[in-house]
């Protein structure tokens, strides 16, 4: 028959086994949240929501604030737009688009930052905080991605598309992967902040108090969360 552990020791590595998931899972979630900031930055800025195709009339893509398209004569593709310079851009729609996506930015990087909190702060509250900057990211994303097709009526945008392209309908062009990406930065935001808060949750108690020592013998009793039950409720684990 094989010997039981002592409870004590039982507590001991329940205990080193739990804070070594959890520290684990912080720093998976750390390493994501710093790889989805990189994507999100790249996604701001570049401008290949939007694209030209084989039956375009011009060459050209837009982004959130630039956009190129291709001289009707020579073929050369002339850039413009800046996000510091709201009349370059061809649309309000991508203008507030523009604003949440570079919102929902810059609260990722915020993330980032808040790192360095860990060493000053309850662990707790950073995770808590962070994710609820995490899930402003997601609503964000998700605002500037809906508003996004709304600016498609523009006439650069028609220039380039064809006649036939209208609000939420691109004619002849085609969706490029800078938006695809953007679309699929909304379920990372969403995880990401979910998995914050499980991780702060966790952390308000690594050790739980329903888990206790019976120095009276080599059990351990695990204490129920009282819910209206007899103590009676309460089991004996071997």
């Amino acid at each position: 028959m094989a010997k039981m552990l002592p409870a004590q020791e039982a507590a001991k590595i329940y205990h080193t086994n739990y804070v070594r998931n959890a520290r684990a899972m912080g720093v998976l979630w750390a390493l994501f949240t710093l790889c989805f900031a990189v994507i999100m930055v790249v996604t701001f800025i570049q401008p290949y929501w939007i694209g030209d195709s084989i039956d375009t009339p011009q060459a050209g893509y837009f982004g959130l604030f630039s956009y190129c398209i291709g001289n009707a004569l020579t073929g050369e593709l002339i850039c413009k737009g800046s996000p510091l310079d709201f009349g370059t851009i061809p649309s309000s729609a991508f203008k507030t688009a523009m604003f949440f996506v570079g919102i929902s930015t810059f609260l990722i990087i915020g993330c980032i930052f808040c790192f360095s909190l860990f060493f000053f702060c309850n662990a707790a509250t950073v995770f808590k905080v962070c994710a609820w900057m995490q899930l402003a990211a997601c609503a964000g994303l998700s605002i500037g991605c809906l508003l996004y097709p709304d600016g498609w009526d523009s006439p650069e945008v028609k220039r380039m598309c064809g006649e036939k392209t209208d609000k939420y309908t691109l004619g002849v062009c085609t969706v490029r992967w800078a938006y695809i990406l953007c679309i699929i930065g909304i379920l990372d935001a969403f995880i990401l902040s979910f998995l914050a808060f499980v991780l702060g949750n966790r952390q308000d108690n690594l050790l739980p108090s329903d888990f206790q020592v019976d120095n009276k013998g080599d059990s351990i009793v695990y204490m129920e969360p009282f819910s209206g039950q007899t103590p009676s409720s309460n089991r004996l684990v071997p």
